[in-house]
C-alpha cells in the first residue's frame, strides 16, 4: 500500500487509484475452491471508494472473480479513506457480511496509533469479533528523520506485539517504498529487522519495491521465517503498474521463496483497472492453480 493509506493518508500515492464502477466489471466465474491449492487474497483498500457506497455488493463481486480472502482495514483508523460508512457497523455484523461473500477475513491494517492508549481495548475488542488471525500495522509511527527514530518505532512496536500476542493474535508490519531508502549510511527496512522481534512481529512485503531494484524473493531468503503475508502488485521499469505477470517480477520464483520467509496469505492490491484487475487474477490462478 502507498503512505496514503497507511500513514494519516498524508502524501498521494505514486499511482493513483482510479475511480471505481464496479457495476460494469465482467465477472469471472466463481472459482472451485477445492482445485485451489493456494487461496488468493486481496485488500480492500483499493476499493475503498465502491465500499463507501456498498460495502456487501462490492466483496460479492470481487469474491465472484476467484477469491477466498478478504484482508479489511480498520474502520475506525481508515474512516476518512472510504470506511467512514463501517465506523458505527459491529464487526460481528461485517464479519456476516464477509462470510455471505464467500470470504473468510484472517487480517486487517490497524494505524499504530489505534494499538496505543485509550484505542487498545477498542481495536482489540473490533479484532476479536471479526475473529482476526493477524492484526497488520501499514507503517511504523515515527517522524522518520533518522535511523534512530526508526528502530525507536520498532521497539515500540515490539511492545504492542506482546499485548498483542496475550490476546491470541500475530502482530504484522507492512512496508512502503520509503523503507527502501538509505539514511544515516544504511537501509531503513534492514535497520527495522534489526530492531523488531522476529518472534512477535512478522512482515508483510509490499511487492511494489520491485521498480526500486529490490526483490521480494532476495527478502524471503535473507529473513526466513519472519514473513507472514504479502502484498501483490506488478510494476515495469518505467514505475508504472501493470497486471500481475506482465511486469518484472519473477512471480514463480517469487512463491517457490514466500515459503522459505513463511508466507502465509497472499492479497492483491493494485491501481484498480478493469483490465488489469481481471488480468492480474486470471494470470495467478492459473499459476497457482
Amino acid at each position: 500500500m502507498k503512505k496514503i493509506n497507511r500513514r494519516s493518508f498524508i502524501a498521494q500515492s505514486t499511482m493513483g487509484m482510479g475511480a471505481l464502477a464496479l457495476s460494469q466489471w465482467p465477472l469471472a466465474a466463481e472459482a472451485d475452491d477445492a482445485k485451489n491449492k493456494q487461496p488468493l487474497g486481496f485488500q480492500t483498500y483499493p476499493f475503498r471508494e465502491a465500499i463507501s457506497k456498498d460495502f456487501s455488493g462490492t466483496l460479492k463481486k470481487v469474491a465472484a472473480m476467484g477469491y477466498q480472502v478478504v484482508e479489511m482495514c480498520y474502520p475506525s483508523g481508515y474512516a476518512k479513506a472510504g470506511f467512514g460508512n463501517l465506523v458505527n457497523v459491529k464487526a460481528s455484523e461485517i464479519l456476516r457480511i464477509i462470510k455471505d461473500a464467500g470470504l473468510s477475513c484472517p487480517s486487517c491494517h490497524f494505524p499504530m496509533q489505534d494499538l496505543t492508549g485509550d484505542k487498545f481495548a477498542k481495536s482489540m475488542e473490533f479484532a476479536h469479533q471479526l475473529k482476526l488471525k493477524q492484526i497488520v500495522c501499514p507503517g511504523l509511527d515515527t517522524p522518520g528523520k533518522s535511523i534512530a527514530d526508526y528502530k525507536e518505532a520498532s521497539a515500540r512496536l515490539n511492545k504492542i506485539a506482546e499485548r498483542i500476542k496475550k490476546e491470541g493474535m500475530t502482530t504484522g508490519l507492512h512496508n512502503h517504498t520509503g523503507e527502501f531508502a538509505t539514511l544515516d549510511g544504511e537501509l531503513i527496512y534492514d535497520a527495522i529487522m534489526e530492531e523488531l522481534d522476529g518472534n512477535l512481529v512478522k512482515m508483510q512485503f509490499q511487492t511494489e519495491v520491485i521498480f526500486l531494484g529490490y526483490k521480494a524473493s532476495d527478502y524471503f531468503k535473507k529473513y526466513p521465517g519472519r514473513f507472514i503475508s504479502a502484498h501483490l502488485s506488478d510494476w515495469n521499469a518505467d514505475k508504472q503498474s501493470v497486471p500481475i505477470g506482465k511486469g518484472l517480477i519473477d512471480w514463480k520464483e517469487f512463491f517457490e521463496t514466500a515459503k522459505i520467509g513463511g508466507v502465509k496469505h497472499f492479497f492483491v492490491e493494485i491501481e484498480v483497472k478493469q483490465e488489469h484487475f481481471k488480468e492480474s487474477t486470471e494470470y495467478l490462478r492459473g499459476l497457482l492453480g
